[in-house]
Formats: structure tokens, sequence, C-alpha cells
């Protein structure tokens, strides 16, 4: 008997010694996970200064799970002072975010982190209703009155018919973008055939949007560049009596305030010299494209009587005068232009660039402006571009990391972002040596050539289905 007895308290101080032990286990393992919550300092043993320090040096990329080690984390993450001290130790990064439109009428950002080629999907813009409240229809819409490449004649078609129509379904149609104090900004467009005034902010900070104050004016198709960390805006088409007007007011947004403030509009001053008053009345002036370039605002424009475009030079701001100017004439008039008059541009390293599709319907020209001799020369004279005529948007410009980018699809539908490695070769910029940059241009156009030097090469893709290309920016953060 006594042995049993001993046996079974043997046992019994086992069960205890165990159900203590898992009690133990258990009471050590919620002090572990809920240490983070509790600690005040984001890493245990060292002052936050010096943890910010660790978090500011890590890739962008990693930020998404490392949200999630703690709130404090997530806090610290989300702050606006690592991202000053990214600035500080000069650990900041690009990134390339592209715009497309998707299912007909839905419009989905994505971002690409070129170093790890990884892409994320932004959050979906907000829904948006008509300032007034209102639903228009397309038929009051003339035909002439219809602007930007995102608009089909079939649509206008379609209107007459009474049917539905593009103005009619998407949301920021035509809308603008911007990027500027490390965001990105989408400005007007149409929403039920009504002209916006709406200004939305996405913040990657926090990766959401917000409403931010409206402009003037409602606007759709409007240009907009950055100068002197100010994002300006320019023309577009509004609503006027009996369908939609053109624009030639200008306004400015500084994000330290977020206030927009006026600028003297555009005097449009090749529209004023038409020779009759029959083609003042027909062709109606449009601003076709913008950018900021030594210093100054130039903004090309063309008339238009859709859907025919006619370039007419185009104008240039100064904000030290605050004060337009005429575009010089070798400038403007070579332009390159792709469908509805559009003209899109982009910096690189100081260095004005264009795309010129005019060549056939499988290539183009890359075309530099030459400031000293106010003429586009062309640096590489083929560019892999498939079927221009196959998009409204066929392609999209970009300057990331200090090189030039194309954006386009390729025949299997997949968004390609291509960059051309043939900038370093140059031996100088066009700006100082218009004989070396005319040398270069002959060095790198013909197919053969551009084989030989593998100029163009897919620096990343990603696929997209039936997705079209809108538009395009970069943020450095």
């Amino acid at each position: 008997m006594g042995g049993i007895l001993s046996l079974n308290n043997h046992r019994a101080s086992s069960i205890l010694l165990c159900e203590a032990s898992q009690s133990e286990a258990c009471k050590r393992q919620r002090t572990s996970s809920s240490f983070w919550e509790d600690n005040p300092r984001l890493i245990p043993s060292l002052p936050d200064e010096i943890s910010l320090q660790i978090l500011a040096r890590l890739p962008r990329i990693n930020y998404l799970n490392a949200k999630l080690v703690s709130r404090s984390w997530a806090a610290a993450i989300m702050s606006s002072e690592l991202y000053r001290l990214r600035k500080e130790l000069g650990t900041t990064e690009e990134w390339l975010y592209i715009l497309t439109k998707v299912d007909g009428d839905k419009l989905v950002w994505n971002a690409l982190d070129p170093v790890s080629k990884k892409w994320q999907r932004l959050p979906t813009m907000p829904n948006i209703a008509p300032e007034d409240g209102s639903r228009r229809g397309f038929s009051s819409l003339k035909v002439w009155n219809m602007v930007g490449s995102s608009i089909k004649i079939a649509d206008a078609i379609r209107g007459w018919l009474g049917r539905k129509d593009a103005l009619e379904q998407i949301p920021f149609c035509g809308c603008a973008i911007g990027a500027i104090d490390g965001c990105l900004y989408v400005l007007g467009g149409f929403c039920r055939a009504t002209a916006m005034r709406c200004v939305w902010r996405y913040d990657p900070i926090v990766n959401a949007w917000s409403e931010m104050s409206p402009m003037s004016i409602g606007r759709a198709y409007c240009k907009t560049g950055v100068l002197n960390n100010k994002l300006y805006v320019v023309g577009g088409v509004s609503r006027g009596h009996g369908g939609l007007a053109p624009l030639q007011s200008a306004e400015v947004f500084d994000p330290q305030t977020g206030l927009w403030s006026e600028v003297p509009s555009m005097p449009f001053s090749k529209a004023q010299v038409l020779p009759t008053a029959f083609l003042a009345d027909l062709l109606k002036p449009i601003a076709t494209g913008m950018t900021s370039y030594r210093g100054k605002l130039y903004v090309p424009q063309s008339l238009y009587c859709w859907p025919f475009f006619v370039d007419v030079g185009g104008e240039v701001y100064d904000p030290e005068t605050n004060s337009w100017v005429e575009m010089p004439m070798g400038m403007g008039e070579g332009w390159p232009a792709r469908q509805a008059g559009t003209k899109l541009s982009v910096i690189v390293d100081g260095d004005l660039y264009a795309l010129d599709p005019s060549i056939s319907l499988d290539s183009a020209r890359i075309k530099v402006y030459d400031h000293q001799d106010d003429a586009w020369k062309v640096v590489e004279g083929d560019v892999p571009i498939r079927d221009l005529n196959d998009s409204e948007s066929p392609y999209l410009l970009a300057g990331l990391l200090g090189k030039l980018h194309i954006i386009t699809k390729d025949a299997h539908h997949n968004i390609q972002v291509m960059r051309a490695d043939w900038q370093n070769q140059l031996a100088s910029s066009p700006s100082t040596s218009s004989v070396a940059l005319d040398e270069s241009s002959s060095q790198f156009s013909g197919s053969g050539t551009v084989s030989e030097r593998n100029v163009w090469n897919v620096f990343a893709s990603r696929s997209a289905g039936s997705a079209e290309l809108v538009s395009c920016q970069i943020l450095d953060m």
C-alpha cells in the first residue's frame, strides 16, 4: 500500500510540475508577445534615435512587413520624421508609379521598386460625385468640343444615338496627374460630363488617398508641371454654354500651405492672329503638353477642330517675371506629338527628351532639344514600340535613376519598362556640344547598331491584360 501511495504521490507531483511548467511557458509567451506593445522603445536596449537610424536604412520594400512587428514600428514607419531622416542620410529610393485604366472605366495604380523589381498595387482611388449633383448627357457636346486622347469619335456617335458615353461612365476621365513633395496628385477630370475641381493626393507614407483643396475652376485634360516645389496647372477644358470650352487660365498649388493661387492666363498669341473670323470660331486653342525646363514652364499648344490638330508653337511662363512669352520657334514647331496632339516629354539629367512616333507603326525615334541651336535632334532612331495605333496611350516616358525609360505594352499584353543604356555612352550632353550630339545620333541610329549595342533593355515587366496606359510619375522617398 505504501508503495502504491508513493507512486501516486509521484505521479501527482509530476502532473503539478507539468502544469506549472506549461503555465510558466504560457506566461513567458504572453510576456514576449506583449513586450513590443508595452515597451516604449522601438528596439530593446537602444535609444529610439538609433533605432530610427536603422529603420531609415531599410529598403522601402521591407516596410510593409516591418509595420507588422509592433504598433510602435508601424507608427515610426508611417511618420514623416523617418522620411526626413532618409533624405538626410541619402537613403531615399526612386519608385515608378504607373496609372492604368482597366475594364474600360476603372483607374488602377501600381508602383515598381526598381531595386527588387517588385510591384505593389496602390489603394483604390476614391469614388466621386459631380459637384453640382447633376447628370448631363453627352448628346449636347459638339464633336469639335471633344478634347484629349481618351475620347474616341465612336463615343461621339454613340452620344448622338443617345447611348451611354465615356464621360458619363468614367470618373476621373481626363484627369491630370502630378507629383510633388513625395505625393501623387490627381486633379480634375470629368464625372458624368461635368468638369471637376477636386484634387486627390496619395501619400505613400500612410498608403492612403485624401482630398485636398479644390482648384478654382473645373478642369479636364489640363496639364501639370512642377517648378520651385510648387505644382502648376494650366489649360484644359471646362463646361461652357452648349458644350466644352477650352481654358487659358492657370493656377499654382503650394503643398506647404495646401492652397491654390492664380497665375496669369496663357495669352495664346498664335490663336489671336488667325486670318479670318471663321477660323477663329472653328479652331480652338489648347495646351497639349507641359514641362519644367531650365527654371521655366514650357507649354506647347495646338489649334484643334476635332479630330484635327494644328501645332502653333507654344508659350513659356517665367516665375521671376510672373508672365508669359512666346516659345522659341524651333522648340514649338518641332516638338514631337502623338495622338490627339498630345506632346509628351521628360527631363533626364537636365535635358529635355521626347519620343517621335512618326517613322512607322512598330518603331519610333528619341529626340532631345538643343536649346543653343533651338532644334530637336535625334539621339536614337529605332525605338522598339509595337503598333503605336493599337492603343490610345501606346507609351509613357519616365526619367528613373538618371536614365530615360519608356513604358509600353508588348504583343503579349505585358507592361514593359524599357531602359535606354546609351546615355552614359554619349560623349557630352546636347546643351554643351551639338557636334558631339550629331555624332552620337549617327552612331545609335539604325536597327543594326541598336542590336549590337543592345540600347533598349526590358528593365521590368508585369502582366496587364486589357489594361491601358494612362500616366506615370516618379516619387523619391
